[in-house]
């Protein structure tokens, strides 16, 4: 039977069991953790789901419901909850949080246990106005808030206003390229707020109220998240909504992209010329098309007469793509199947990544079924003029048959992961009549915003249904709260080449890290080319590609793309010599000897609900000067990393042709170095006091990283693909200054046999005023481990233990064979 989102039942009076229950208050019933009341023509439920999560529940009177949530997974536990009543108001305390309610007003405060308040849901604050929901009776659902006056909050998805702090603005929250839209706030004081509604919502701050307005609702439902301080909080999200699967180490390596490769020797000789140059590779993207013309968009098929050997065949010529020469004479491929192609990136140790979409043009099989199902979409999407409809992801029908398709043309073939494009999805020429449109669980506009969440949940869950030995990655332009679970990473989208939109990319990311959401990226160099004569040529360009680069080693997914003619492989950039290609190589094998810390930190987000990217509020709450820093944040829990956003070595004339400047003349930015730690300039070891601002030089091959005094920190060795060696002779770096500590965490690399507890950590301590390093027992085992390696130990000073270079001399070399070293440096 089709399971509705909302299944309205009929409003029922109190029953005289229920009137018989302890009661608080008149007209207030209490429940095992919580209480209902009526208030203001509603019924409200207030419910710990735990002792710092506490869901609010409202229906208009006489149209109660039930609801199931496609983002939050969470059954309350068990929480004792003590009770108290003064008149009109019922209080309600876990221990870590106390509820105070208004039953006359419906006015909720929330505090923490000390009695500081932290959000109040406005005395008649939330309004039901009638709406028609496509010839169904629904509500248009307003919830209004109360801050601080000066309280700083983040959040809301991904947005491209360029804005960390999110008070004081209007923003309409409908998914659509570049714009992930999440109604959910995360507040500077350690709590978050979750509005459970799927449909577009305006979110509006100003002095009187913070509000969400929905477009359509059958109830107001909300979640209040109390952590304490920014890790609690995204640890309180992970907790209701689903923690994030562990990705395989090559993902963590460097991607190289295009829109698109037209063939597969294209494709092949791109790996070839990594290899031969000795640049480190381990993905390959394969964008759309290789199912050829738009009549047949995304027919999860390999149909492009390049991509089988079929130019010249009648039967498939048919399916070139738009725009290409169907007259132009064509060599004996090299490659000559999809499946020879993917076999041959996986013998040059590389694996590969296949774009999807969420629509089908109208000649596709796809088409066809899920059209019988009525599950198409119709309304306009990507590309114009074509035919081309999104399908339903709400239809688990539809999502069966979705993934079929998939596995059985491509991941069958030995695909290693899947790019889940245009999953807002793209709406063309937007009527308001398109969003009446049915879906499985209602009206398109009821479950928008969930769009990308539910196609990520089908590939998810039906590949893990099939196998253990690979691990899922979904890379995809959409997201929405939860959607961590589904091993799913989201880019920030078609964003123009640009420094102002490079600079705006990191609030965005900030604000989407906040959201508990860990794994995110832009396209390195931005996506359109428009700004530049769309030509990789133009130097001015190189500029920006390369700083935008620098920044990619230090996101979760270090991912090189751009949109066609423009081509960003490496030797577009020049050769070794050249300034660009040599930024370029410089900050690729960075990344690869960073990975012993990439993959901790990776396992710290699985394990311990850890962040990639951390707002320097994470770290530095008391420090008022980092709380809508938009510049900084830190990689894991050591780096500080700055970007540099603005042009410094060339200049556009008024054609947009690139010129040089003299690069002699070595240029700076400013660096803020938080409050609360000292801080070692990554590149020269350098040691400075928190506190300040600094010029610091950023010649074209530097972009200024700081690491926290009190760090460990693992250096891995030289590879030109992330397995290519074991990490048994690690150089360990020791950023002095404050005490530390680091976990080393290996497994198998590519399997889900960790969550059966197939890994080991390894533990470091550092003992900052006795200077002595102790190294812990190793924990776990898998097949294959290391039993025995040996650990290189320097302390970083100015000139040692710096920079991008191996370090030549050691304070100390040990062999550890799994049992406790304890080490005097």
């Amino acid at each position: 039977m089709k399971m509705n989102l909302i299944k309205k039942v009929g409003f029922l009076l109190v029953s005289a069991a229920l009137v018989a229950t302890s009661s608080v208050a008149q007209n207030v019933q209490r429940t095992p953790q919580g209480i209902k009341y009526a208030t203001q023509g509603m019924d409200v439920s207030v419910e710990f789901y735990s002792p710092t999560i506490v869901r609010v529940y409202k229906t208009p009177m006489q149209t109660s419901c039930n609801k199931e949530s496609l983002v939050i997974i969470k059954t309350p536990e068990t929480t004792p909850v003590t009770f108290g009543e003064n008149g009109k108001n019922v209080t309600l305390s876990s221990g870590a949080v106390r509820v105070e309610v208004n039953t006359e007003t419906g006015g909720i405060h929330f505090f923490d246990k000390s009695g500081k308040r932290m959000l109040t849901d406005k005395d008649y604050g939330t309004q039901f106005t009638p709406f028609d929901d496509a010839g169904v009776p629904a509500f248009n659902v307003r919830q209004a808030f109360l801050l601080d006056k000066d309280e700083v909050i983040y959040g809301l998805g991904q947005q491209q206003t360029g804005k960390v702090n999110q008070r004081n603005q209007k923003l309409f929250l409908r998914n659509q390229n570049m714009s992930i839209c999440i109604p959910f706030i995360h507040s500077v004081k350690g709590y978050a707020l979750y509005v459970d509604n799927y449909s577009p919502t305006t979110f509006l701050d100003n002095p009187q109220e913070m509000s969400f307005d929905s477009e359509v609702g059958d109830c107001a439902d909300y979640y209040f998240i109390y952590g304490g301080n920014a890790d609690g909080v995204i640890a309180g999200v992970r907790d209701l909504t689903g923690q994030a699967p562990l990705y395989p180490l090559w993902t963590l390596g460097f991607w190289q992209c295009r829109e698109r490769y037209k063939s597969p020797d294209e494709l092949c000789e791109v790996v070839d010329r990594y290899r031969d140059l000795k640049v480190p590779l381990d993905g390959i993207i394969q964008d759309w098309q290789y199912w050829g013309c738009d009549s047949n968009w995304n027919s999860m098929k390999f149909q492009n007469p390049r991509y089988i050997n079929k130019m010249g065949d009648p039967e498939y010529m048919k399916y070139l793509p738009n725009g290409e020469d169907k007259n132009a004479r064509y060599g004996t491929p090299r490659i000559k199947s999809p499946k020879e192609m993917i076999d041959y990136v996986h013998k040059q140790n590389a694996h590969i990544m296949i774009s999807v979409w969420a629509s089908f043009g109208p000649w596709t099989e796809m088409y066809q079924k899920m059209d019988s199902l009525k599950a198409l979409l119709h309304f306009d999407t990507w590309p114009p003029n074509a035919g081309v409809r999104p399908f339903d992801p709400f239809n688990p029908v539809a999502r069966n048959i979705y993934w079929a398709e998939m596995k059985k043309n491509i991941f069958d073939l030995g695909m290693d992961a899947w790019w889940l494009d245009s999953t807002e999805p793209d709406h063309l020429n937007v009527k308001d009549q398109d969003f009446n449109t049915p879906t499985y669980l209602g009206s398109f506009r009821r479950v928008h915003n969930a769009f990308p969440l539910m196609s990520n949940k089908g590939v998810y869950e039906h590949q893990r249904a099939v196998t253990t030995d690979k691990r899922v990655f979904l890379l995809t332009r959409s997201s929405f709260l939860g959607q961590q679970r589904y091993a799913s990473h989201s880019w920030s989208g078609d964003v123009v080449s640009d420094w102002s939109v490079m600079r705006k990319q990191i609030a965005a990311g900030l604000n989407y890290s906040l959201c508990g959401i860990p794994y995110w990226n832009t396209d390195l160099g931005g996506f359109f080319a428009w700004k530049y004569n769309n030509t990789v040529d133009n130097v001015a360009y190189h500029e920006l590609h390369t700083r935008w680069y620098q920044w990619g080693a230090f996101q979760p997914i270090m991912r090189s793309h751009n949109s066609g003619p423009v081509a960003v492989e490496i030797y577009q950039f020049g050769k070794k010599g050249d300034w660009a290609y040599d930024a370029l190589e410089k900050y690729t094998h960075l990344r690869y000897r960073l990975l012993p810390y990439v993959y901790s930190t990776s396992w710290e987000v699985t394990d311990k609900a850890g962040s990639f990217i951390r707002p320097l509020m994470m770290d530095f709450p008391e420090d008022k000067k980092v709380l809508d820093m938009d510049t900084e944040y830190m990689f894991g829990r050591n780096f500080l990393v700055r970007p540099v956003t603005d042009s410094l070595y060339t200049w556009q004339d008024k054609e947009q042709n690139g010129h040089l400047k003299d690069m002699s003349k070595v240029g700076k930015t400013d660096v803020y170095l938080p409050q609360g730690a000292r801080w070692f300039d990554f590149w020269t070891g350098q040691a400075l006091e928190g506190g300040q601002t600094i010029q610091r030089e950023v010649p074209i091959d530097i972009m200024p990283i700081y690491v926290r005094a009190g760090s460990i920190l693992p250096w891995g060795p030289a590879v030109q693909y992330s397995t290519e060696k074991k990490w048994d002779n690690l150089t360990v770096r020791i950023y002095p200054g404050a005490d530390a500590e680091f976990t080393l965490y290996e497994d198998e690399f590519d399997n889900y046999n960790y969550e059966k507890g197939a890994y080991t950590t390894i533990t470091m301590k550092w003992d900052d005023k006795e200077r002595i390093l102790t190294i812990a027992d190793r924990q776990g085992s898998y097949k294959g481990m290391l039993k025995n390696r040996k650990f290189n130990f320097v302390v970083v000073e100015p000139g040692k233990g710096c920079g991008d270079e191996d370090t030549m001399a050691f304070d100390k070399s040990v062999s550890y064979r799994g049992k406790k070293v304890v080490v005097k440096l």
